[in-house]
C-alpha cells in the first residue's frame, strides 16, 4: 500500500479546536478518518515551525490521499500538504526502467 507524509498547519479555528480537545483526541479522529478510507496511521507527531502536524499514513491509492486532503482543506481547520513516499526498492526499480525522453530545446 502506498505511503504518504502529510504535514499540516492549523488555521486559527483549527488551533482553537486543538486547544479545546487536546492532541490525543485529534490523533484519534485522524486515525478514524484514515481507517475509514481503508488506510493505516503509522505515525502522528506535532512539531514547531511551518507545519504543526506530521503524519505518516498508508492509503490504498492516490484517490484516497486526495479524498483525505480535500476533506481536511474543506474543513477550514488546517492546510495540509501531502508527499508520496517511495521505498529504496521502488527507487531501485525506477532506476532500472528505461524510457525515451527529450529535454526541452534539444
Amino acid at each position: 500500500m502506498p505511503k504518504y507524509l502529510i504535514h499540516a498547519s492549523y488555521t486559527v479555528e483549527g488551533t482553537k479546536g486543538l486547544l479545546k480537545d487536546g492532541g490525543s483526541k485529534r490523533r484519534k479522529q485522524i486515525k478514524n478518518a484514515i481507517e475509514s478510507l481503508k488506510g493505516k496511521l503509522e505515525a502522528f507527531y506535532y512539531g514547531f515551525g511551518d507545519s504543526d502536524v506530521y503524519v505518516i499514513v498508508e492509503l490504498p491509492d492516490n484517490v484516497s490521499a486526495a479524498t483525505l486532503s480535500l476533506a481536511v482543506t474543506a474543513s477550514g481547520a488546517a492546510r495540509p500538504k501531502t508527499t508520496v513516499l517511495l521505498t529504496p526498492e521502488e527507487i531501485d526499480q525506477a532506476t532500472k526502467t528505461s524510457f525515451r525522453y527529450r529535454p526541452p530545446g534539444k
